[in-house]
């Protein structure tokens, strides 16, 4: 293939069809007319040799050869625009808009003293979150859209991982629970109604999915998709839910919990923050993965004891 004969544009234009399997909704991503769409679709089926696109129905569907492009196509474009990037990173003046998704228990303990920070440091920055949706999101095209991801977990294909912060799982039980401290004991956990919380991507509460390996079956009243939700429940009902102790901690002043230490002992979580590989050496990505360490390291002075 003659490379100089290769306008840079059609891969913008592929970049777009790709993911829209459509002409007209291509058009309007990368800005430019439906006709003009139409012939650079026609131009790249001739530098490919292959239709890319073809009509199923009433509907345009990818070829094999284009779902195959998907991937490298991503990884070349991540590559040429990092060619454009200055070293340099001014959080002061920079305008720039990063996105992270996390699980509301992150957002509830990292993002106040987060914002905080990049308040002081850099005003005009825009952090968008985005919910946690599961393990199998993370793929090629997901990593071009995401600055970084908090999660529990192993590594991610075309991802980094750190280690965030350390946490253990602990019960929840409003104020004046009738049971309270009693749920130390085996007898009264298992005879307690338990929140149960599934989050998205998964099928059970991991610590259903723990104690199950221990041919242990508790009570479950009620499933919820966040510990958050979990935690307004608990403060309100004689339900009890069995969730991150830092969470607890930094809402039992407004909630009126209390912590106390279950009869069996999960061990250790560790919550990791993932960044793609693309962002590794980028100035801006490092100054906001410094933030997050220093964010995740001001947790321990927030620790409360437990019952």
């Amino acid at each position: 293939m003659n490379l100089t004969a290769l306008d840079l544009n059609l891969l913008i234009a592929l970049d777009a069809l790709l993911p829209e399997a459509s002409v007209s909704r291509a058009a309007l991503r990368i800005g430019l007319s439906q006709p003009a769409t139409s012939h650079a679709l026609q131009r790249l089926r001739d530098l490919f040799g292959d239709p890319l696109l073809v009509r199923t129905g009433a509907r345009m569907e990818l070829t094999p050869r284009a779902l195959a492009l998907r991937a490298p196509l991503a990884q070349t474009l991540d590559q040429v625009r990092g060619l454009f990037k200055s070293d340099a990173f001014d959080a002061a003046s920079s305008e720039r808009q990063f996105r992270l998704m996390m699980p509301d228990l992150a957002v509830e303990l990292l993002m106040p003293m987060l914002m905080a920070k990049v308040t002081q440091a850099a005003p005009n920055i825009r952090i968008d979150v985005v919910p946690w949706r599961g393990p199998a999101i993370f793929h090629a095209e997901f990593a071009r859209t995401i600055d970084m991801v908090i999660s529990i977990g192993n590594a991610f294909k075309g991802f980094h991982r750190q280690l965030l912060y350390t946490d253990s799982d602990a019960l929840a039980v409003r104020r004046g629970h009738p049971v309270g401290a009693k749920l130390k004991q085996c007898d009264a956990f298992l005879k307690a109604r338990h929140v149960a919380v599934v989050l998205r991507g998964r099928n059970e509460d991991l610590i259903d999915i723990w104690l199950q390996e221990k041919g242990i079956e508790r009570r479950i009243a009620l499933v919820v998709p966040s510990y958050f939700e979990a935690l307004h429940v608990v403060a309100r009902t004689d339900l009890v839910a069995f969730v991150p102790r830092r969470l607890i901690a930094a809402l039992t002043r407004s909630l009126s919990l209390l912590t106390i230490s279950p009869p069996l002992d999960p061990g250790i979580d560790e919550q990791y923050m993932f960044y793609p590989t693309r962002a590794q050496v980028d100035p801006g990505s490092i100054w906001l993965r410094k933030l997050m360490l220093e964010t995740a390291r001001e947790l321990d002075h927030g620790k409360r004891g437990s019952v």
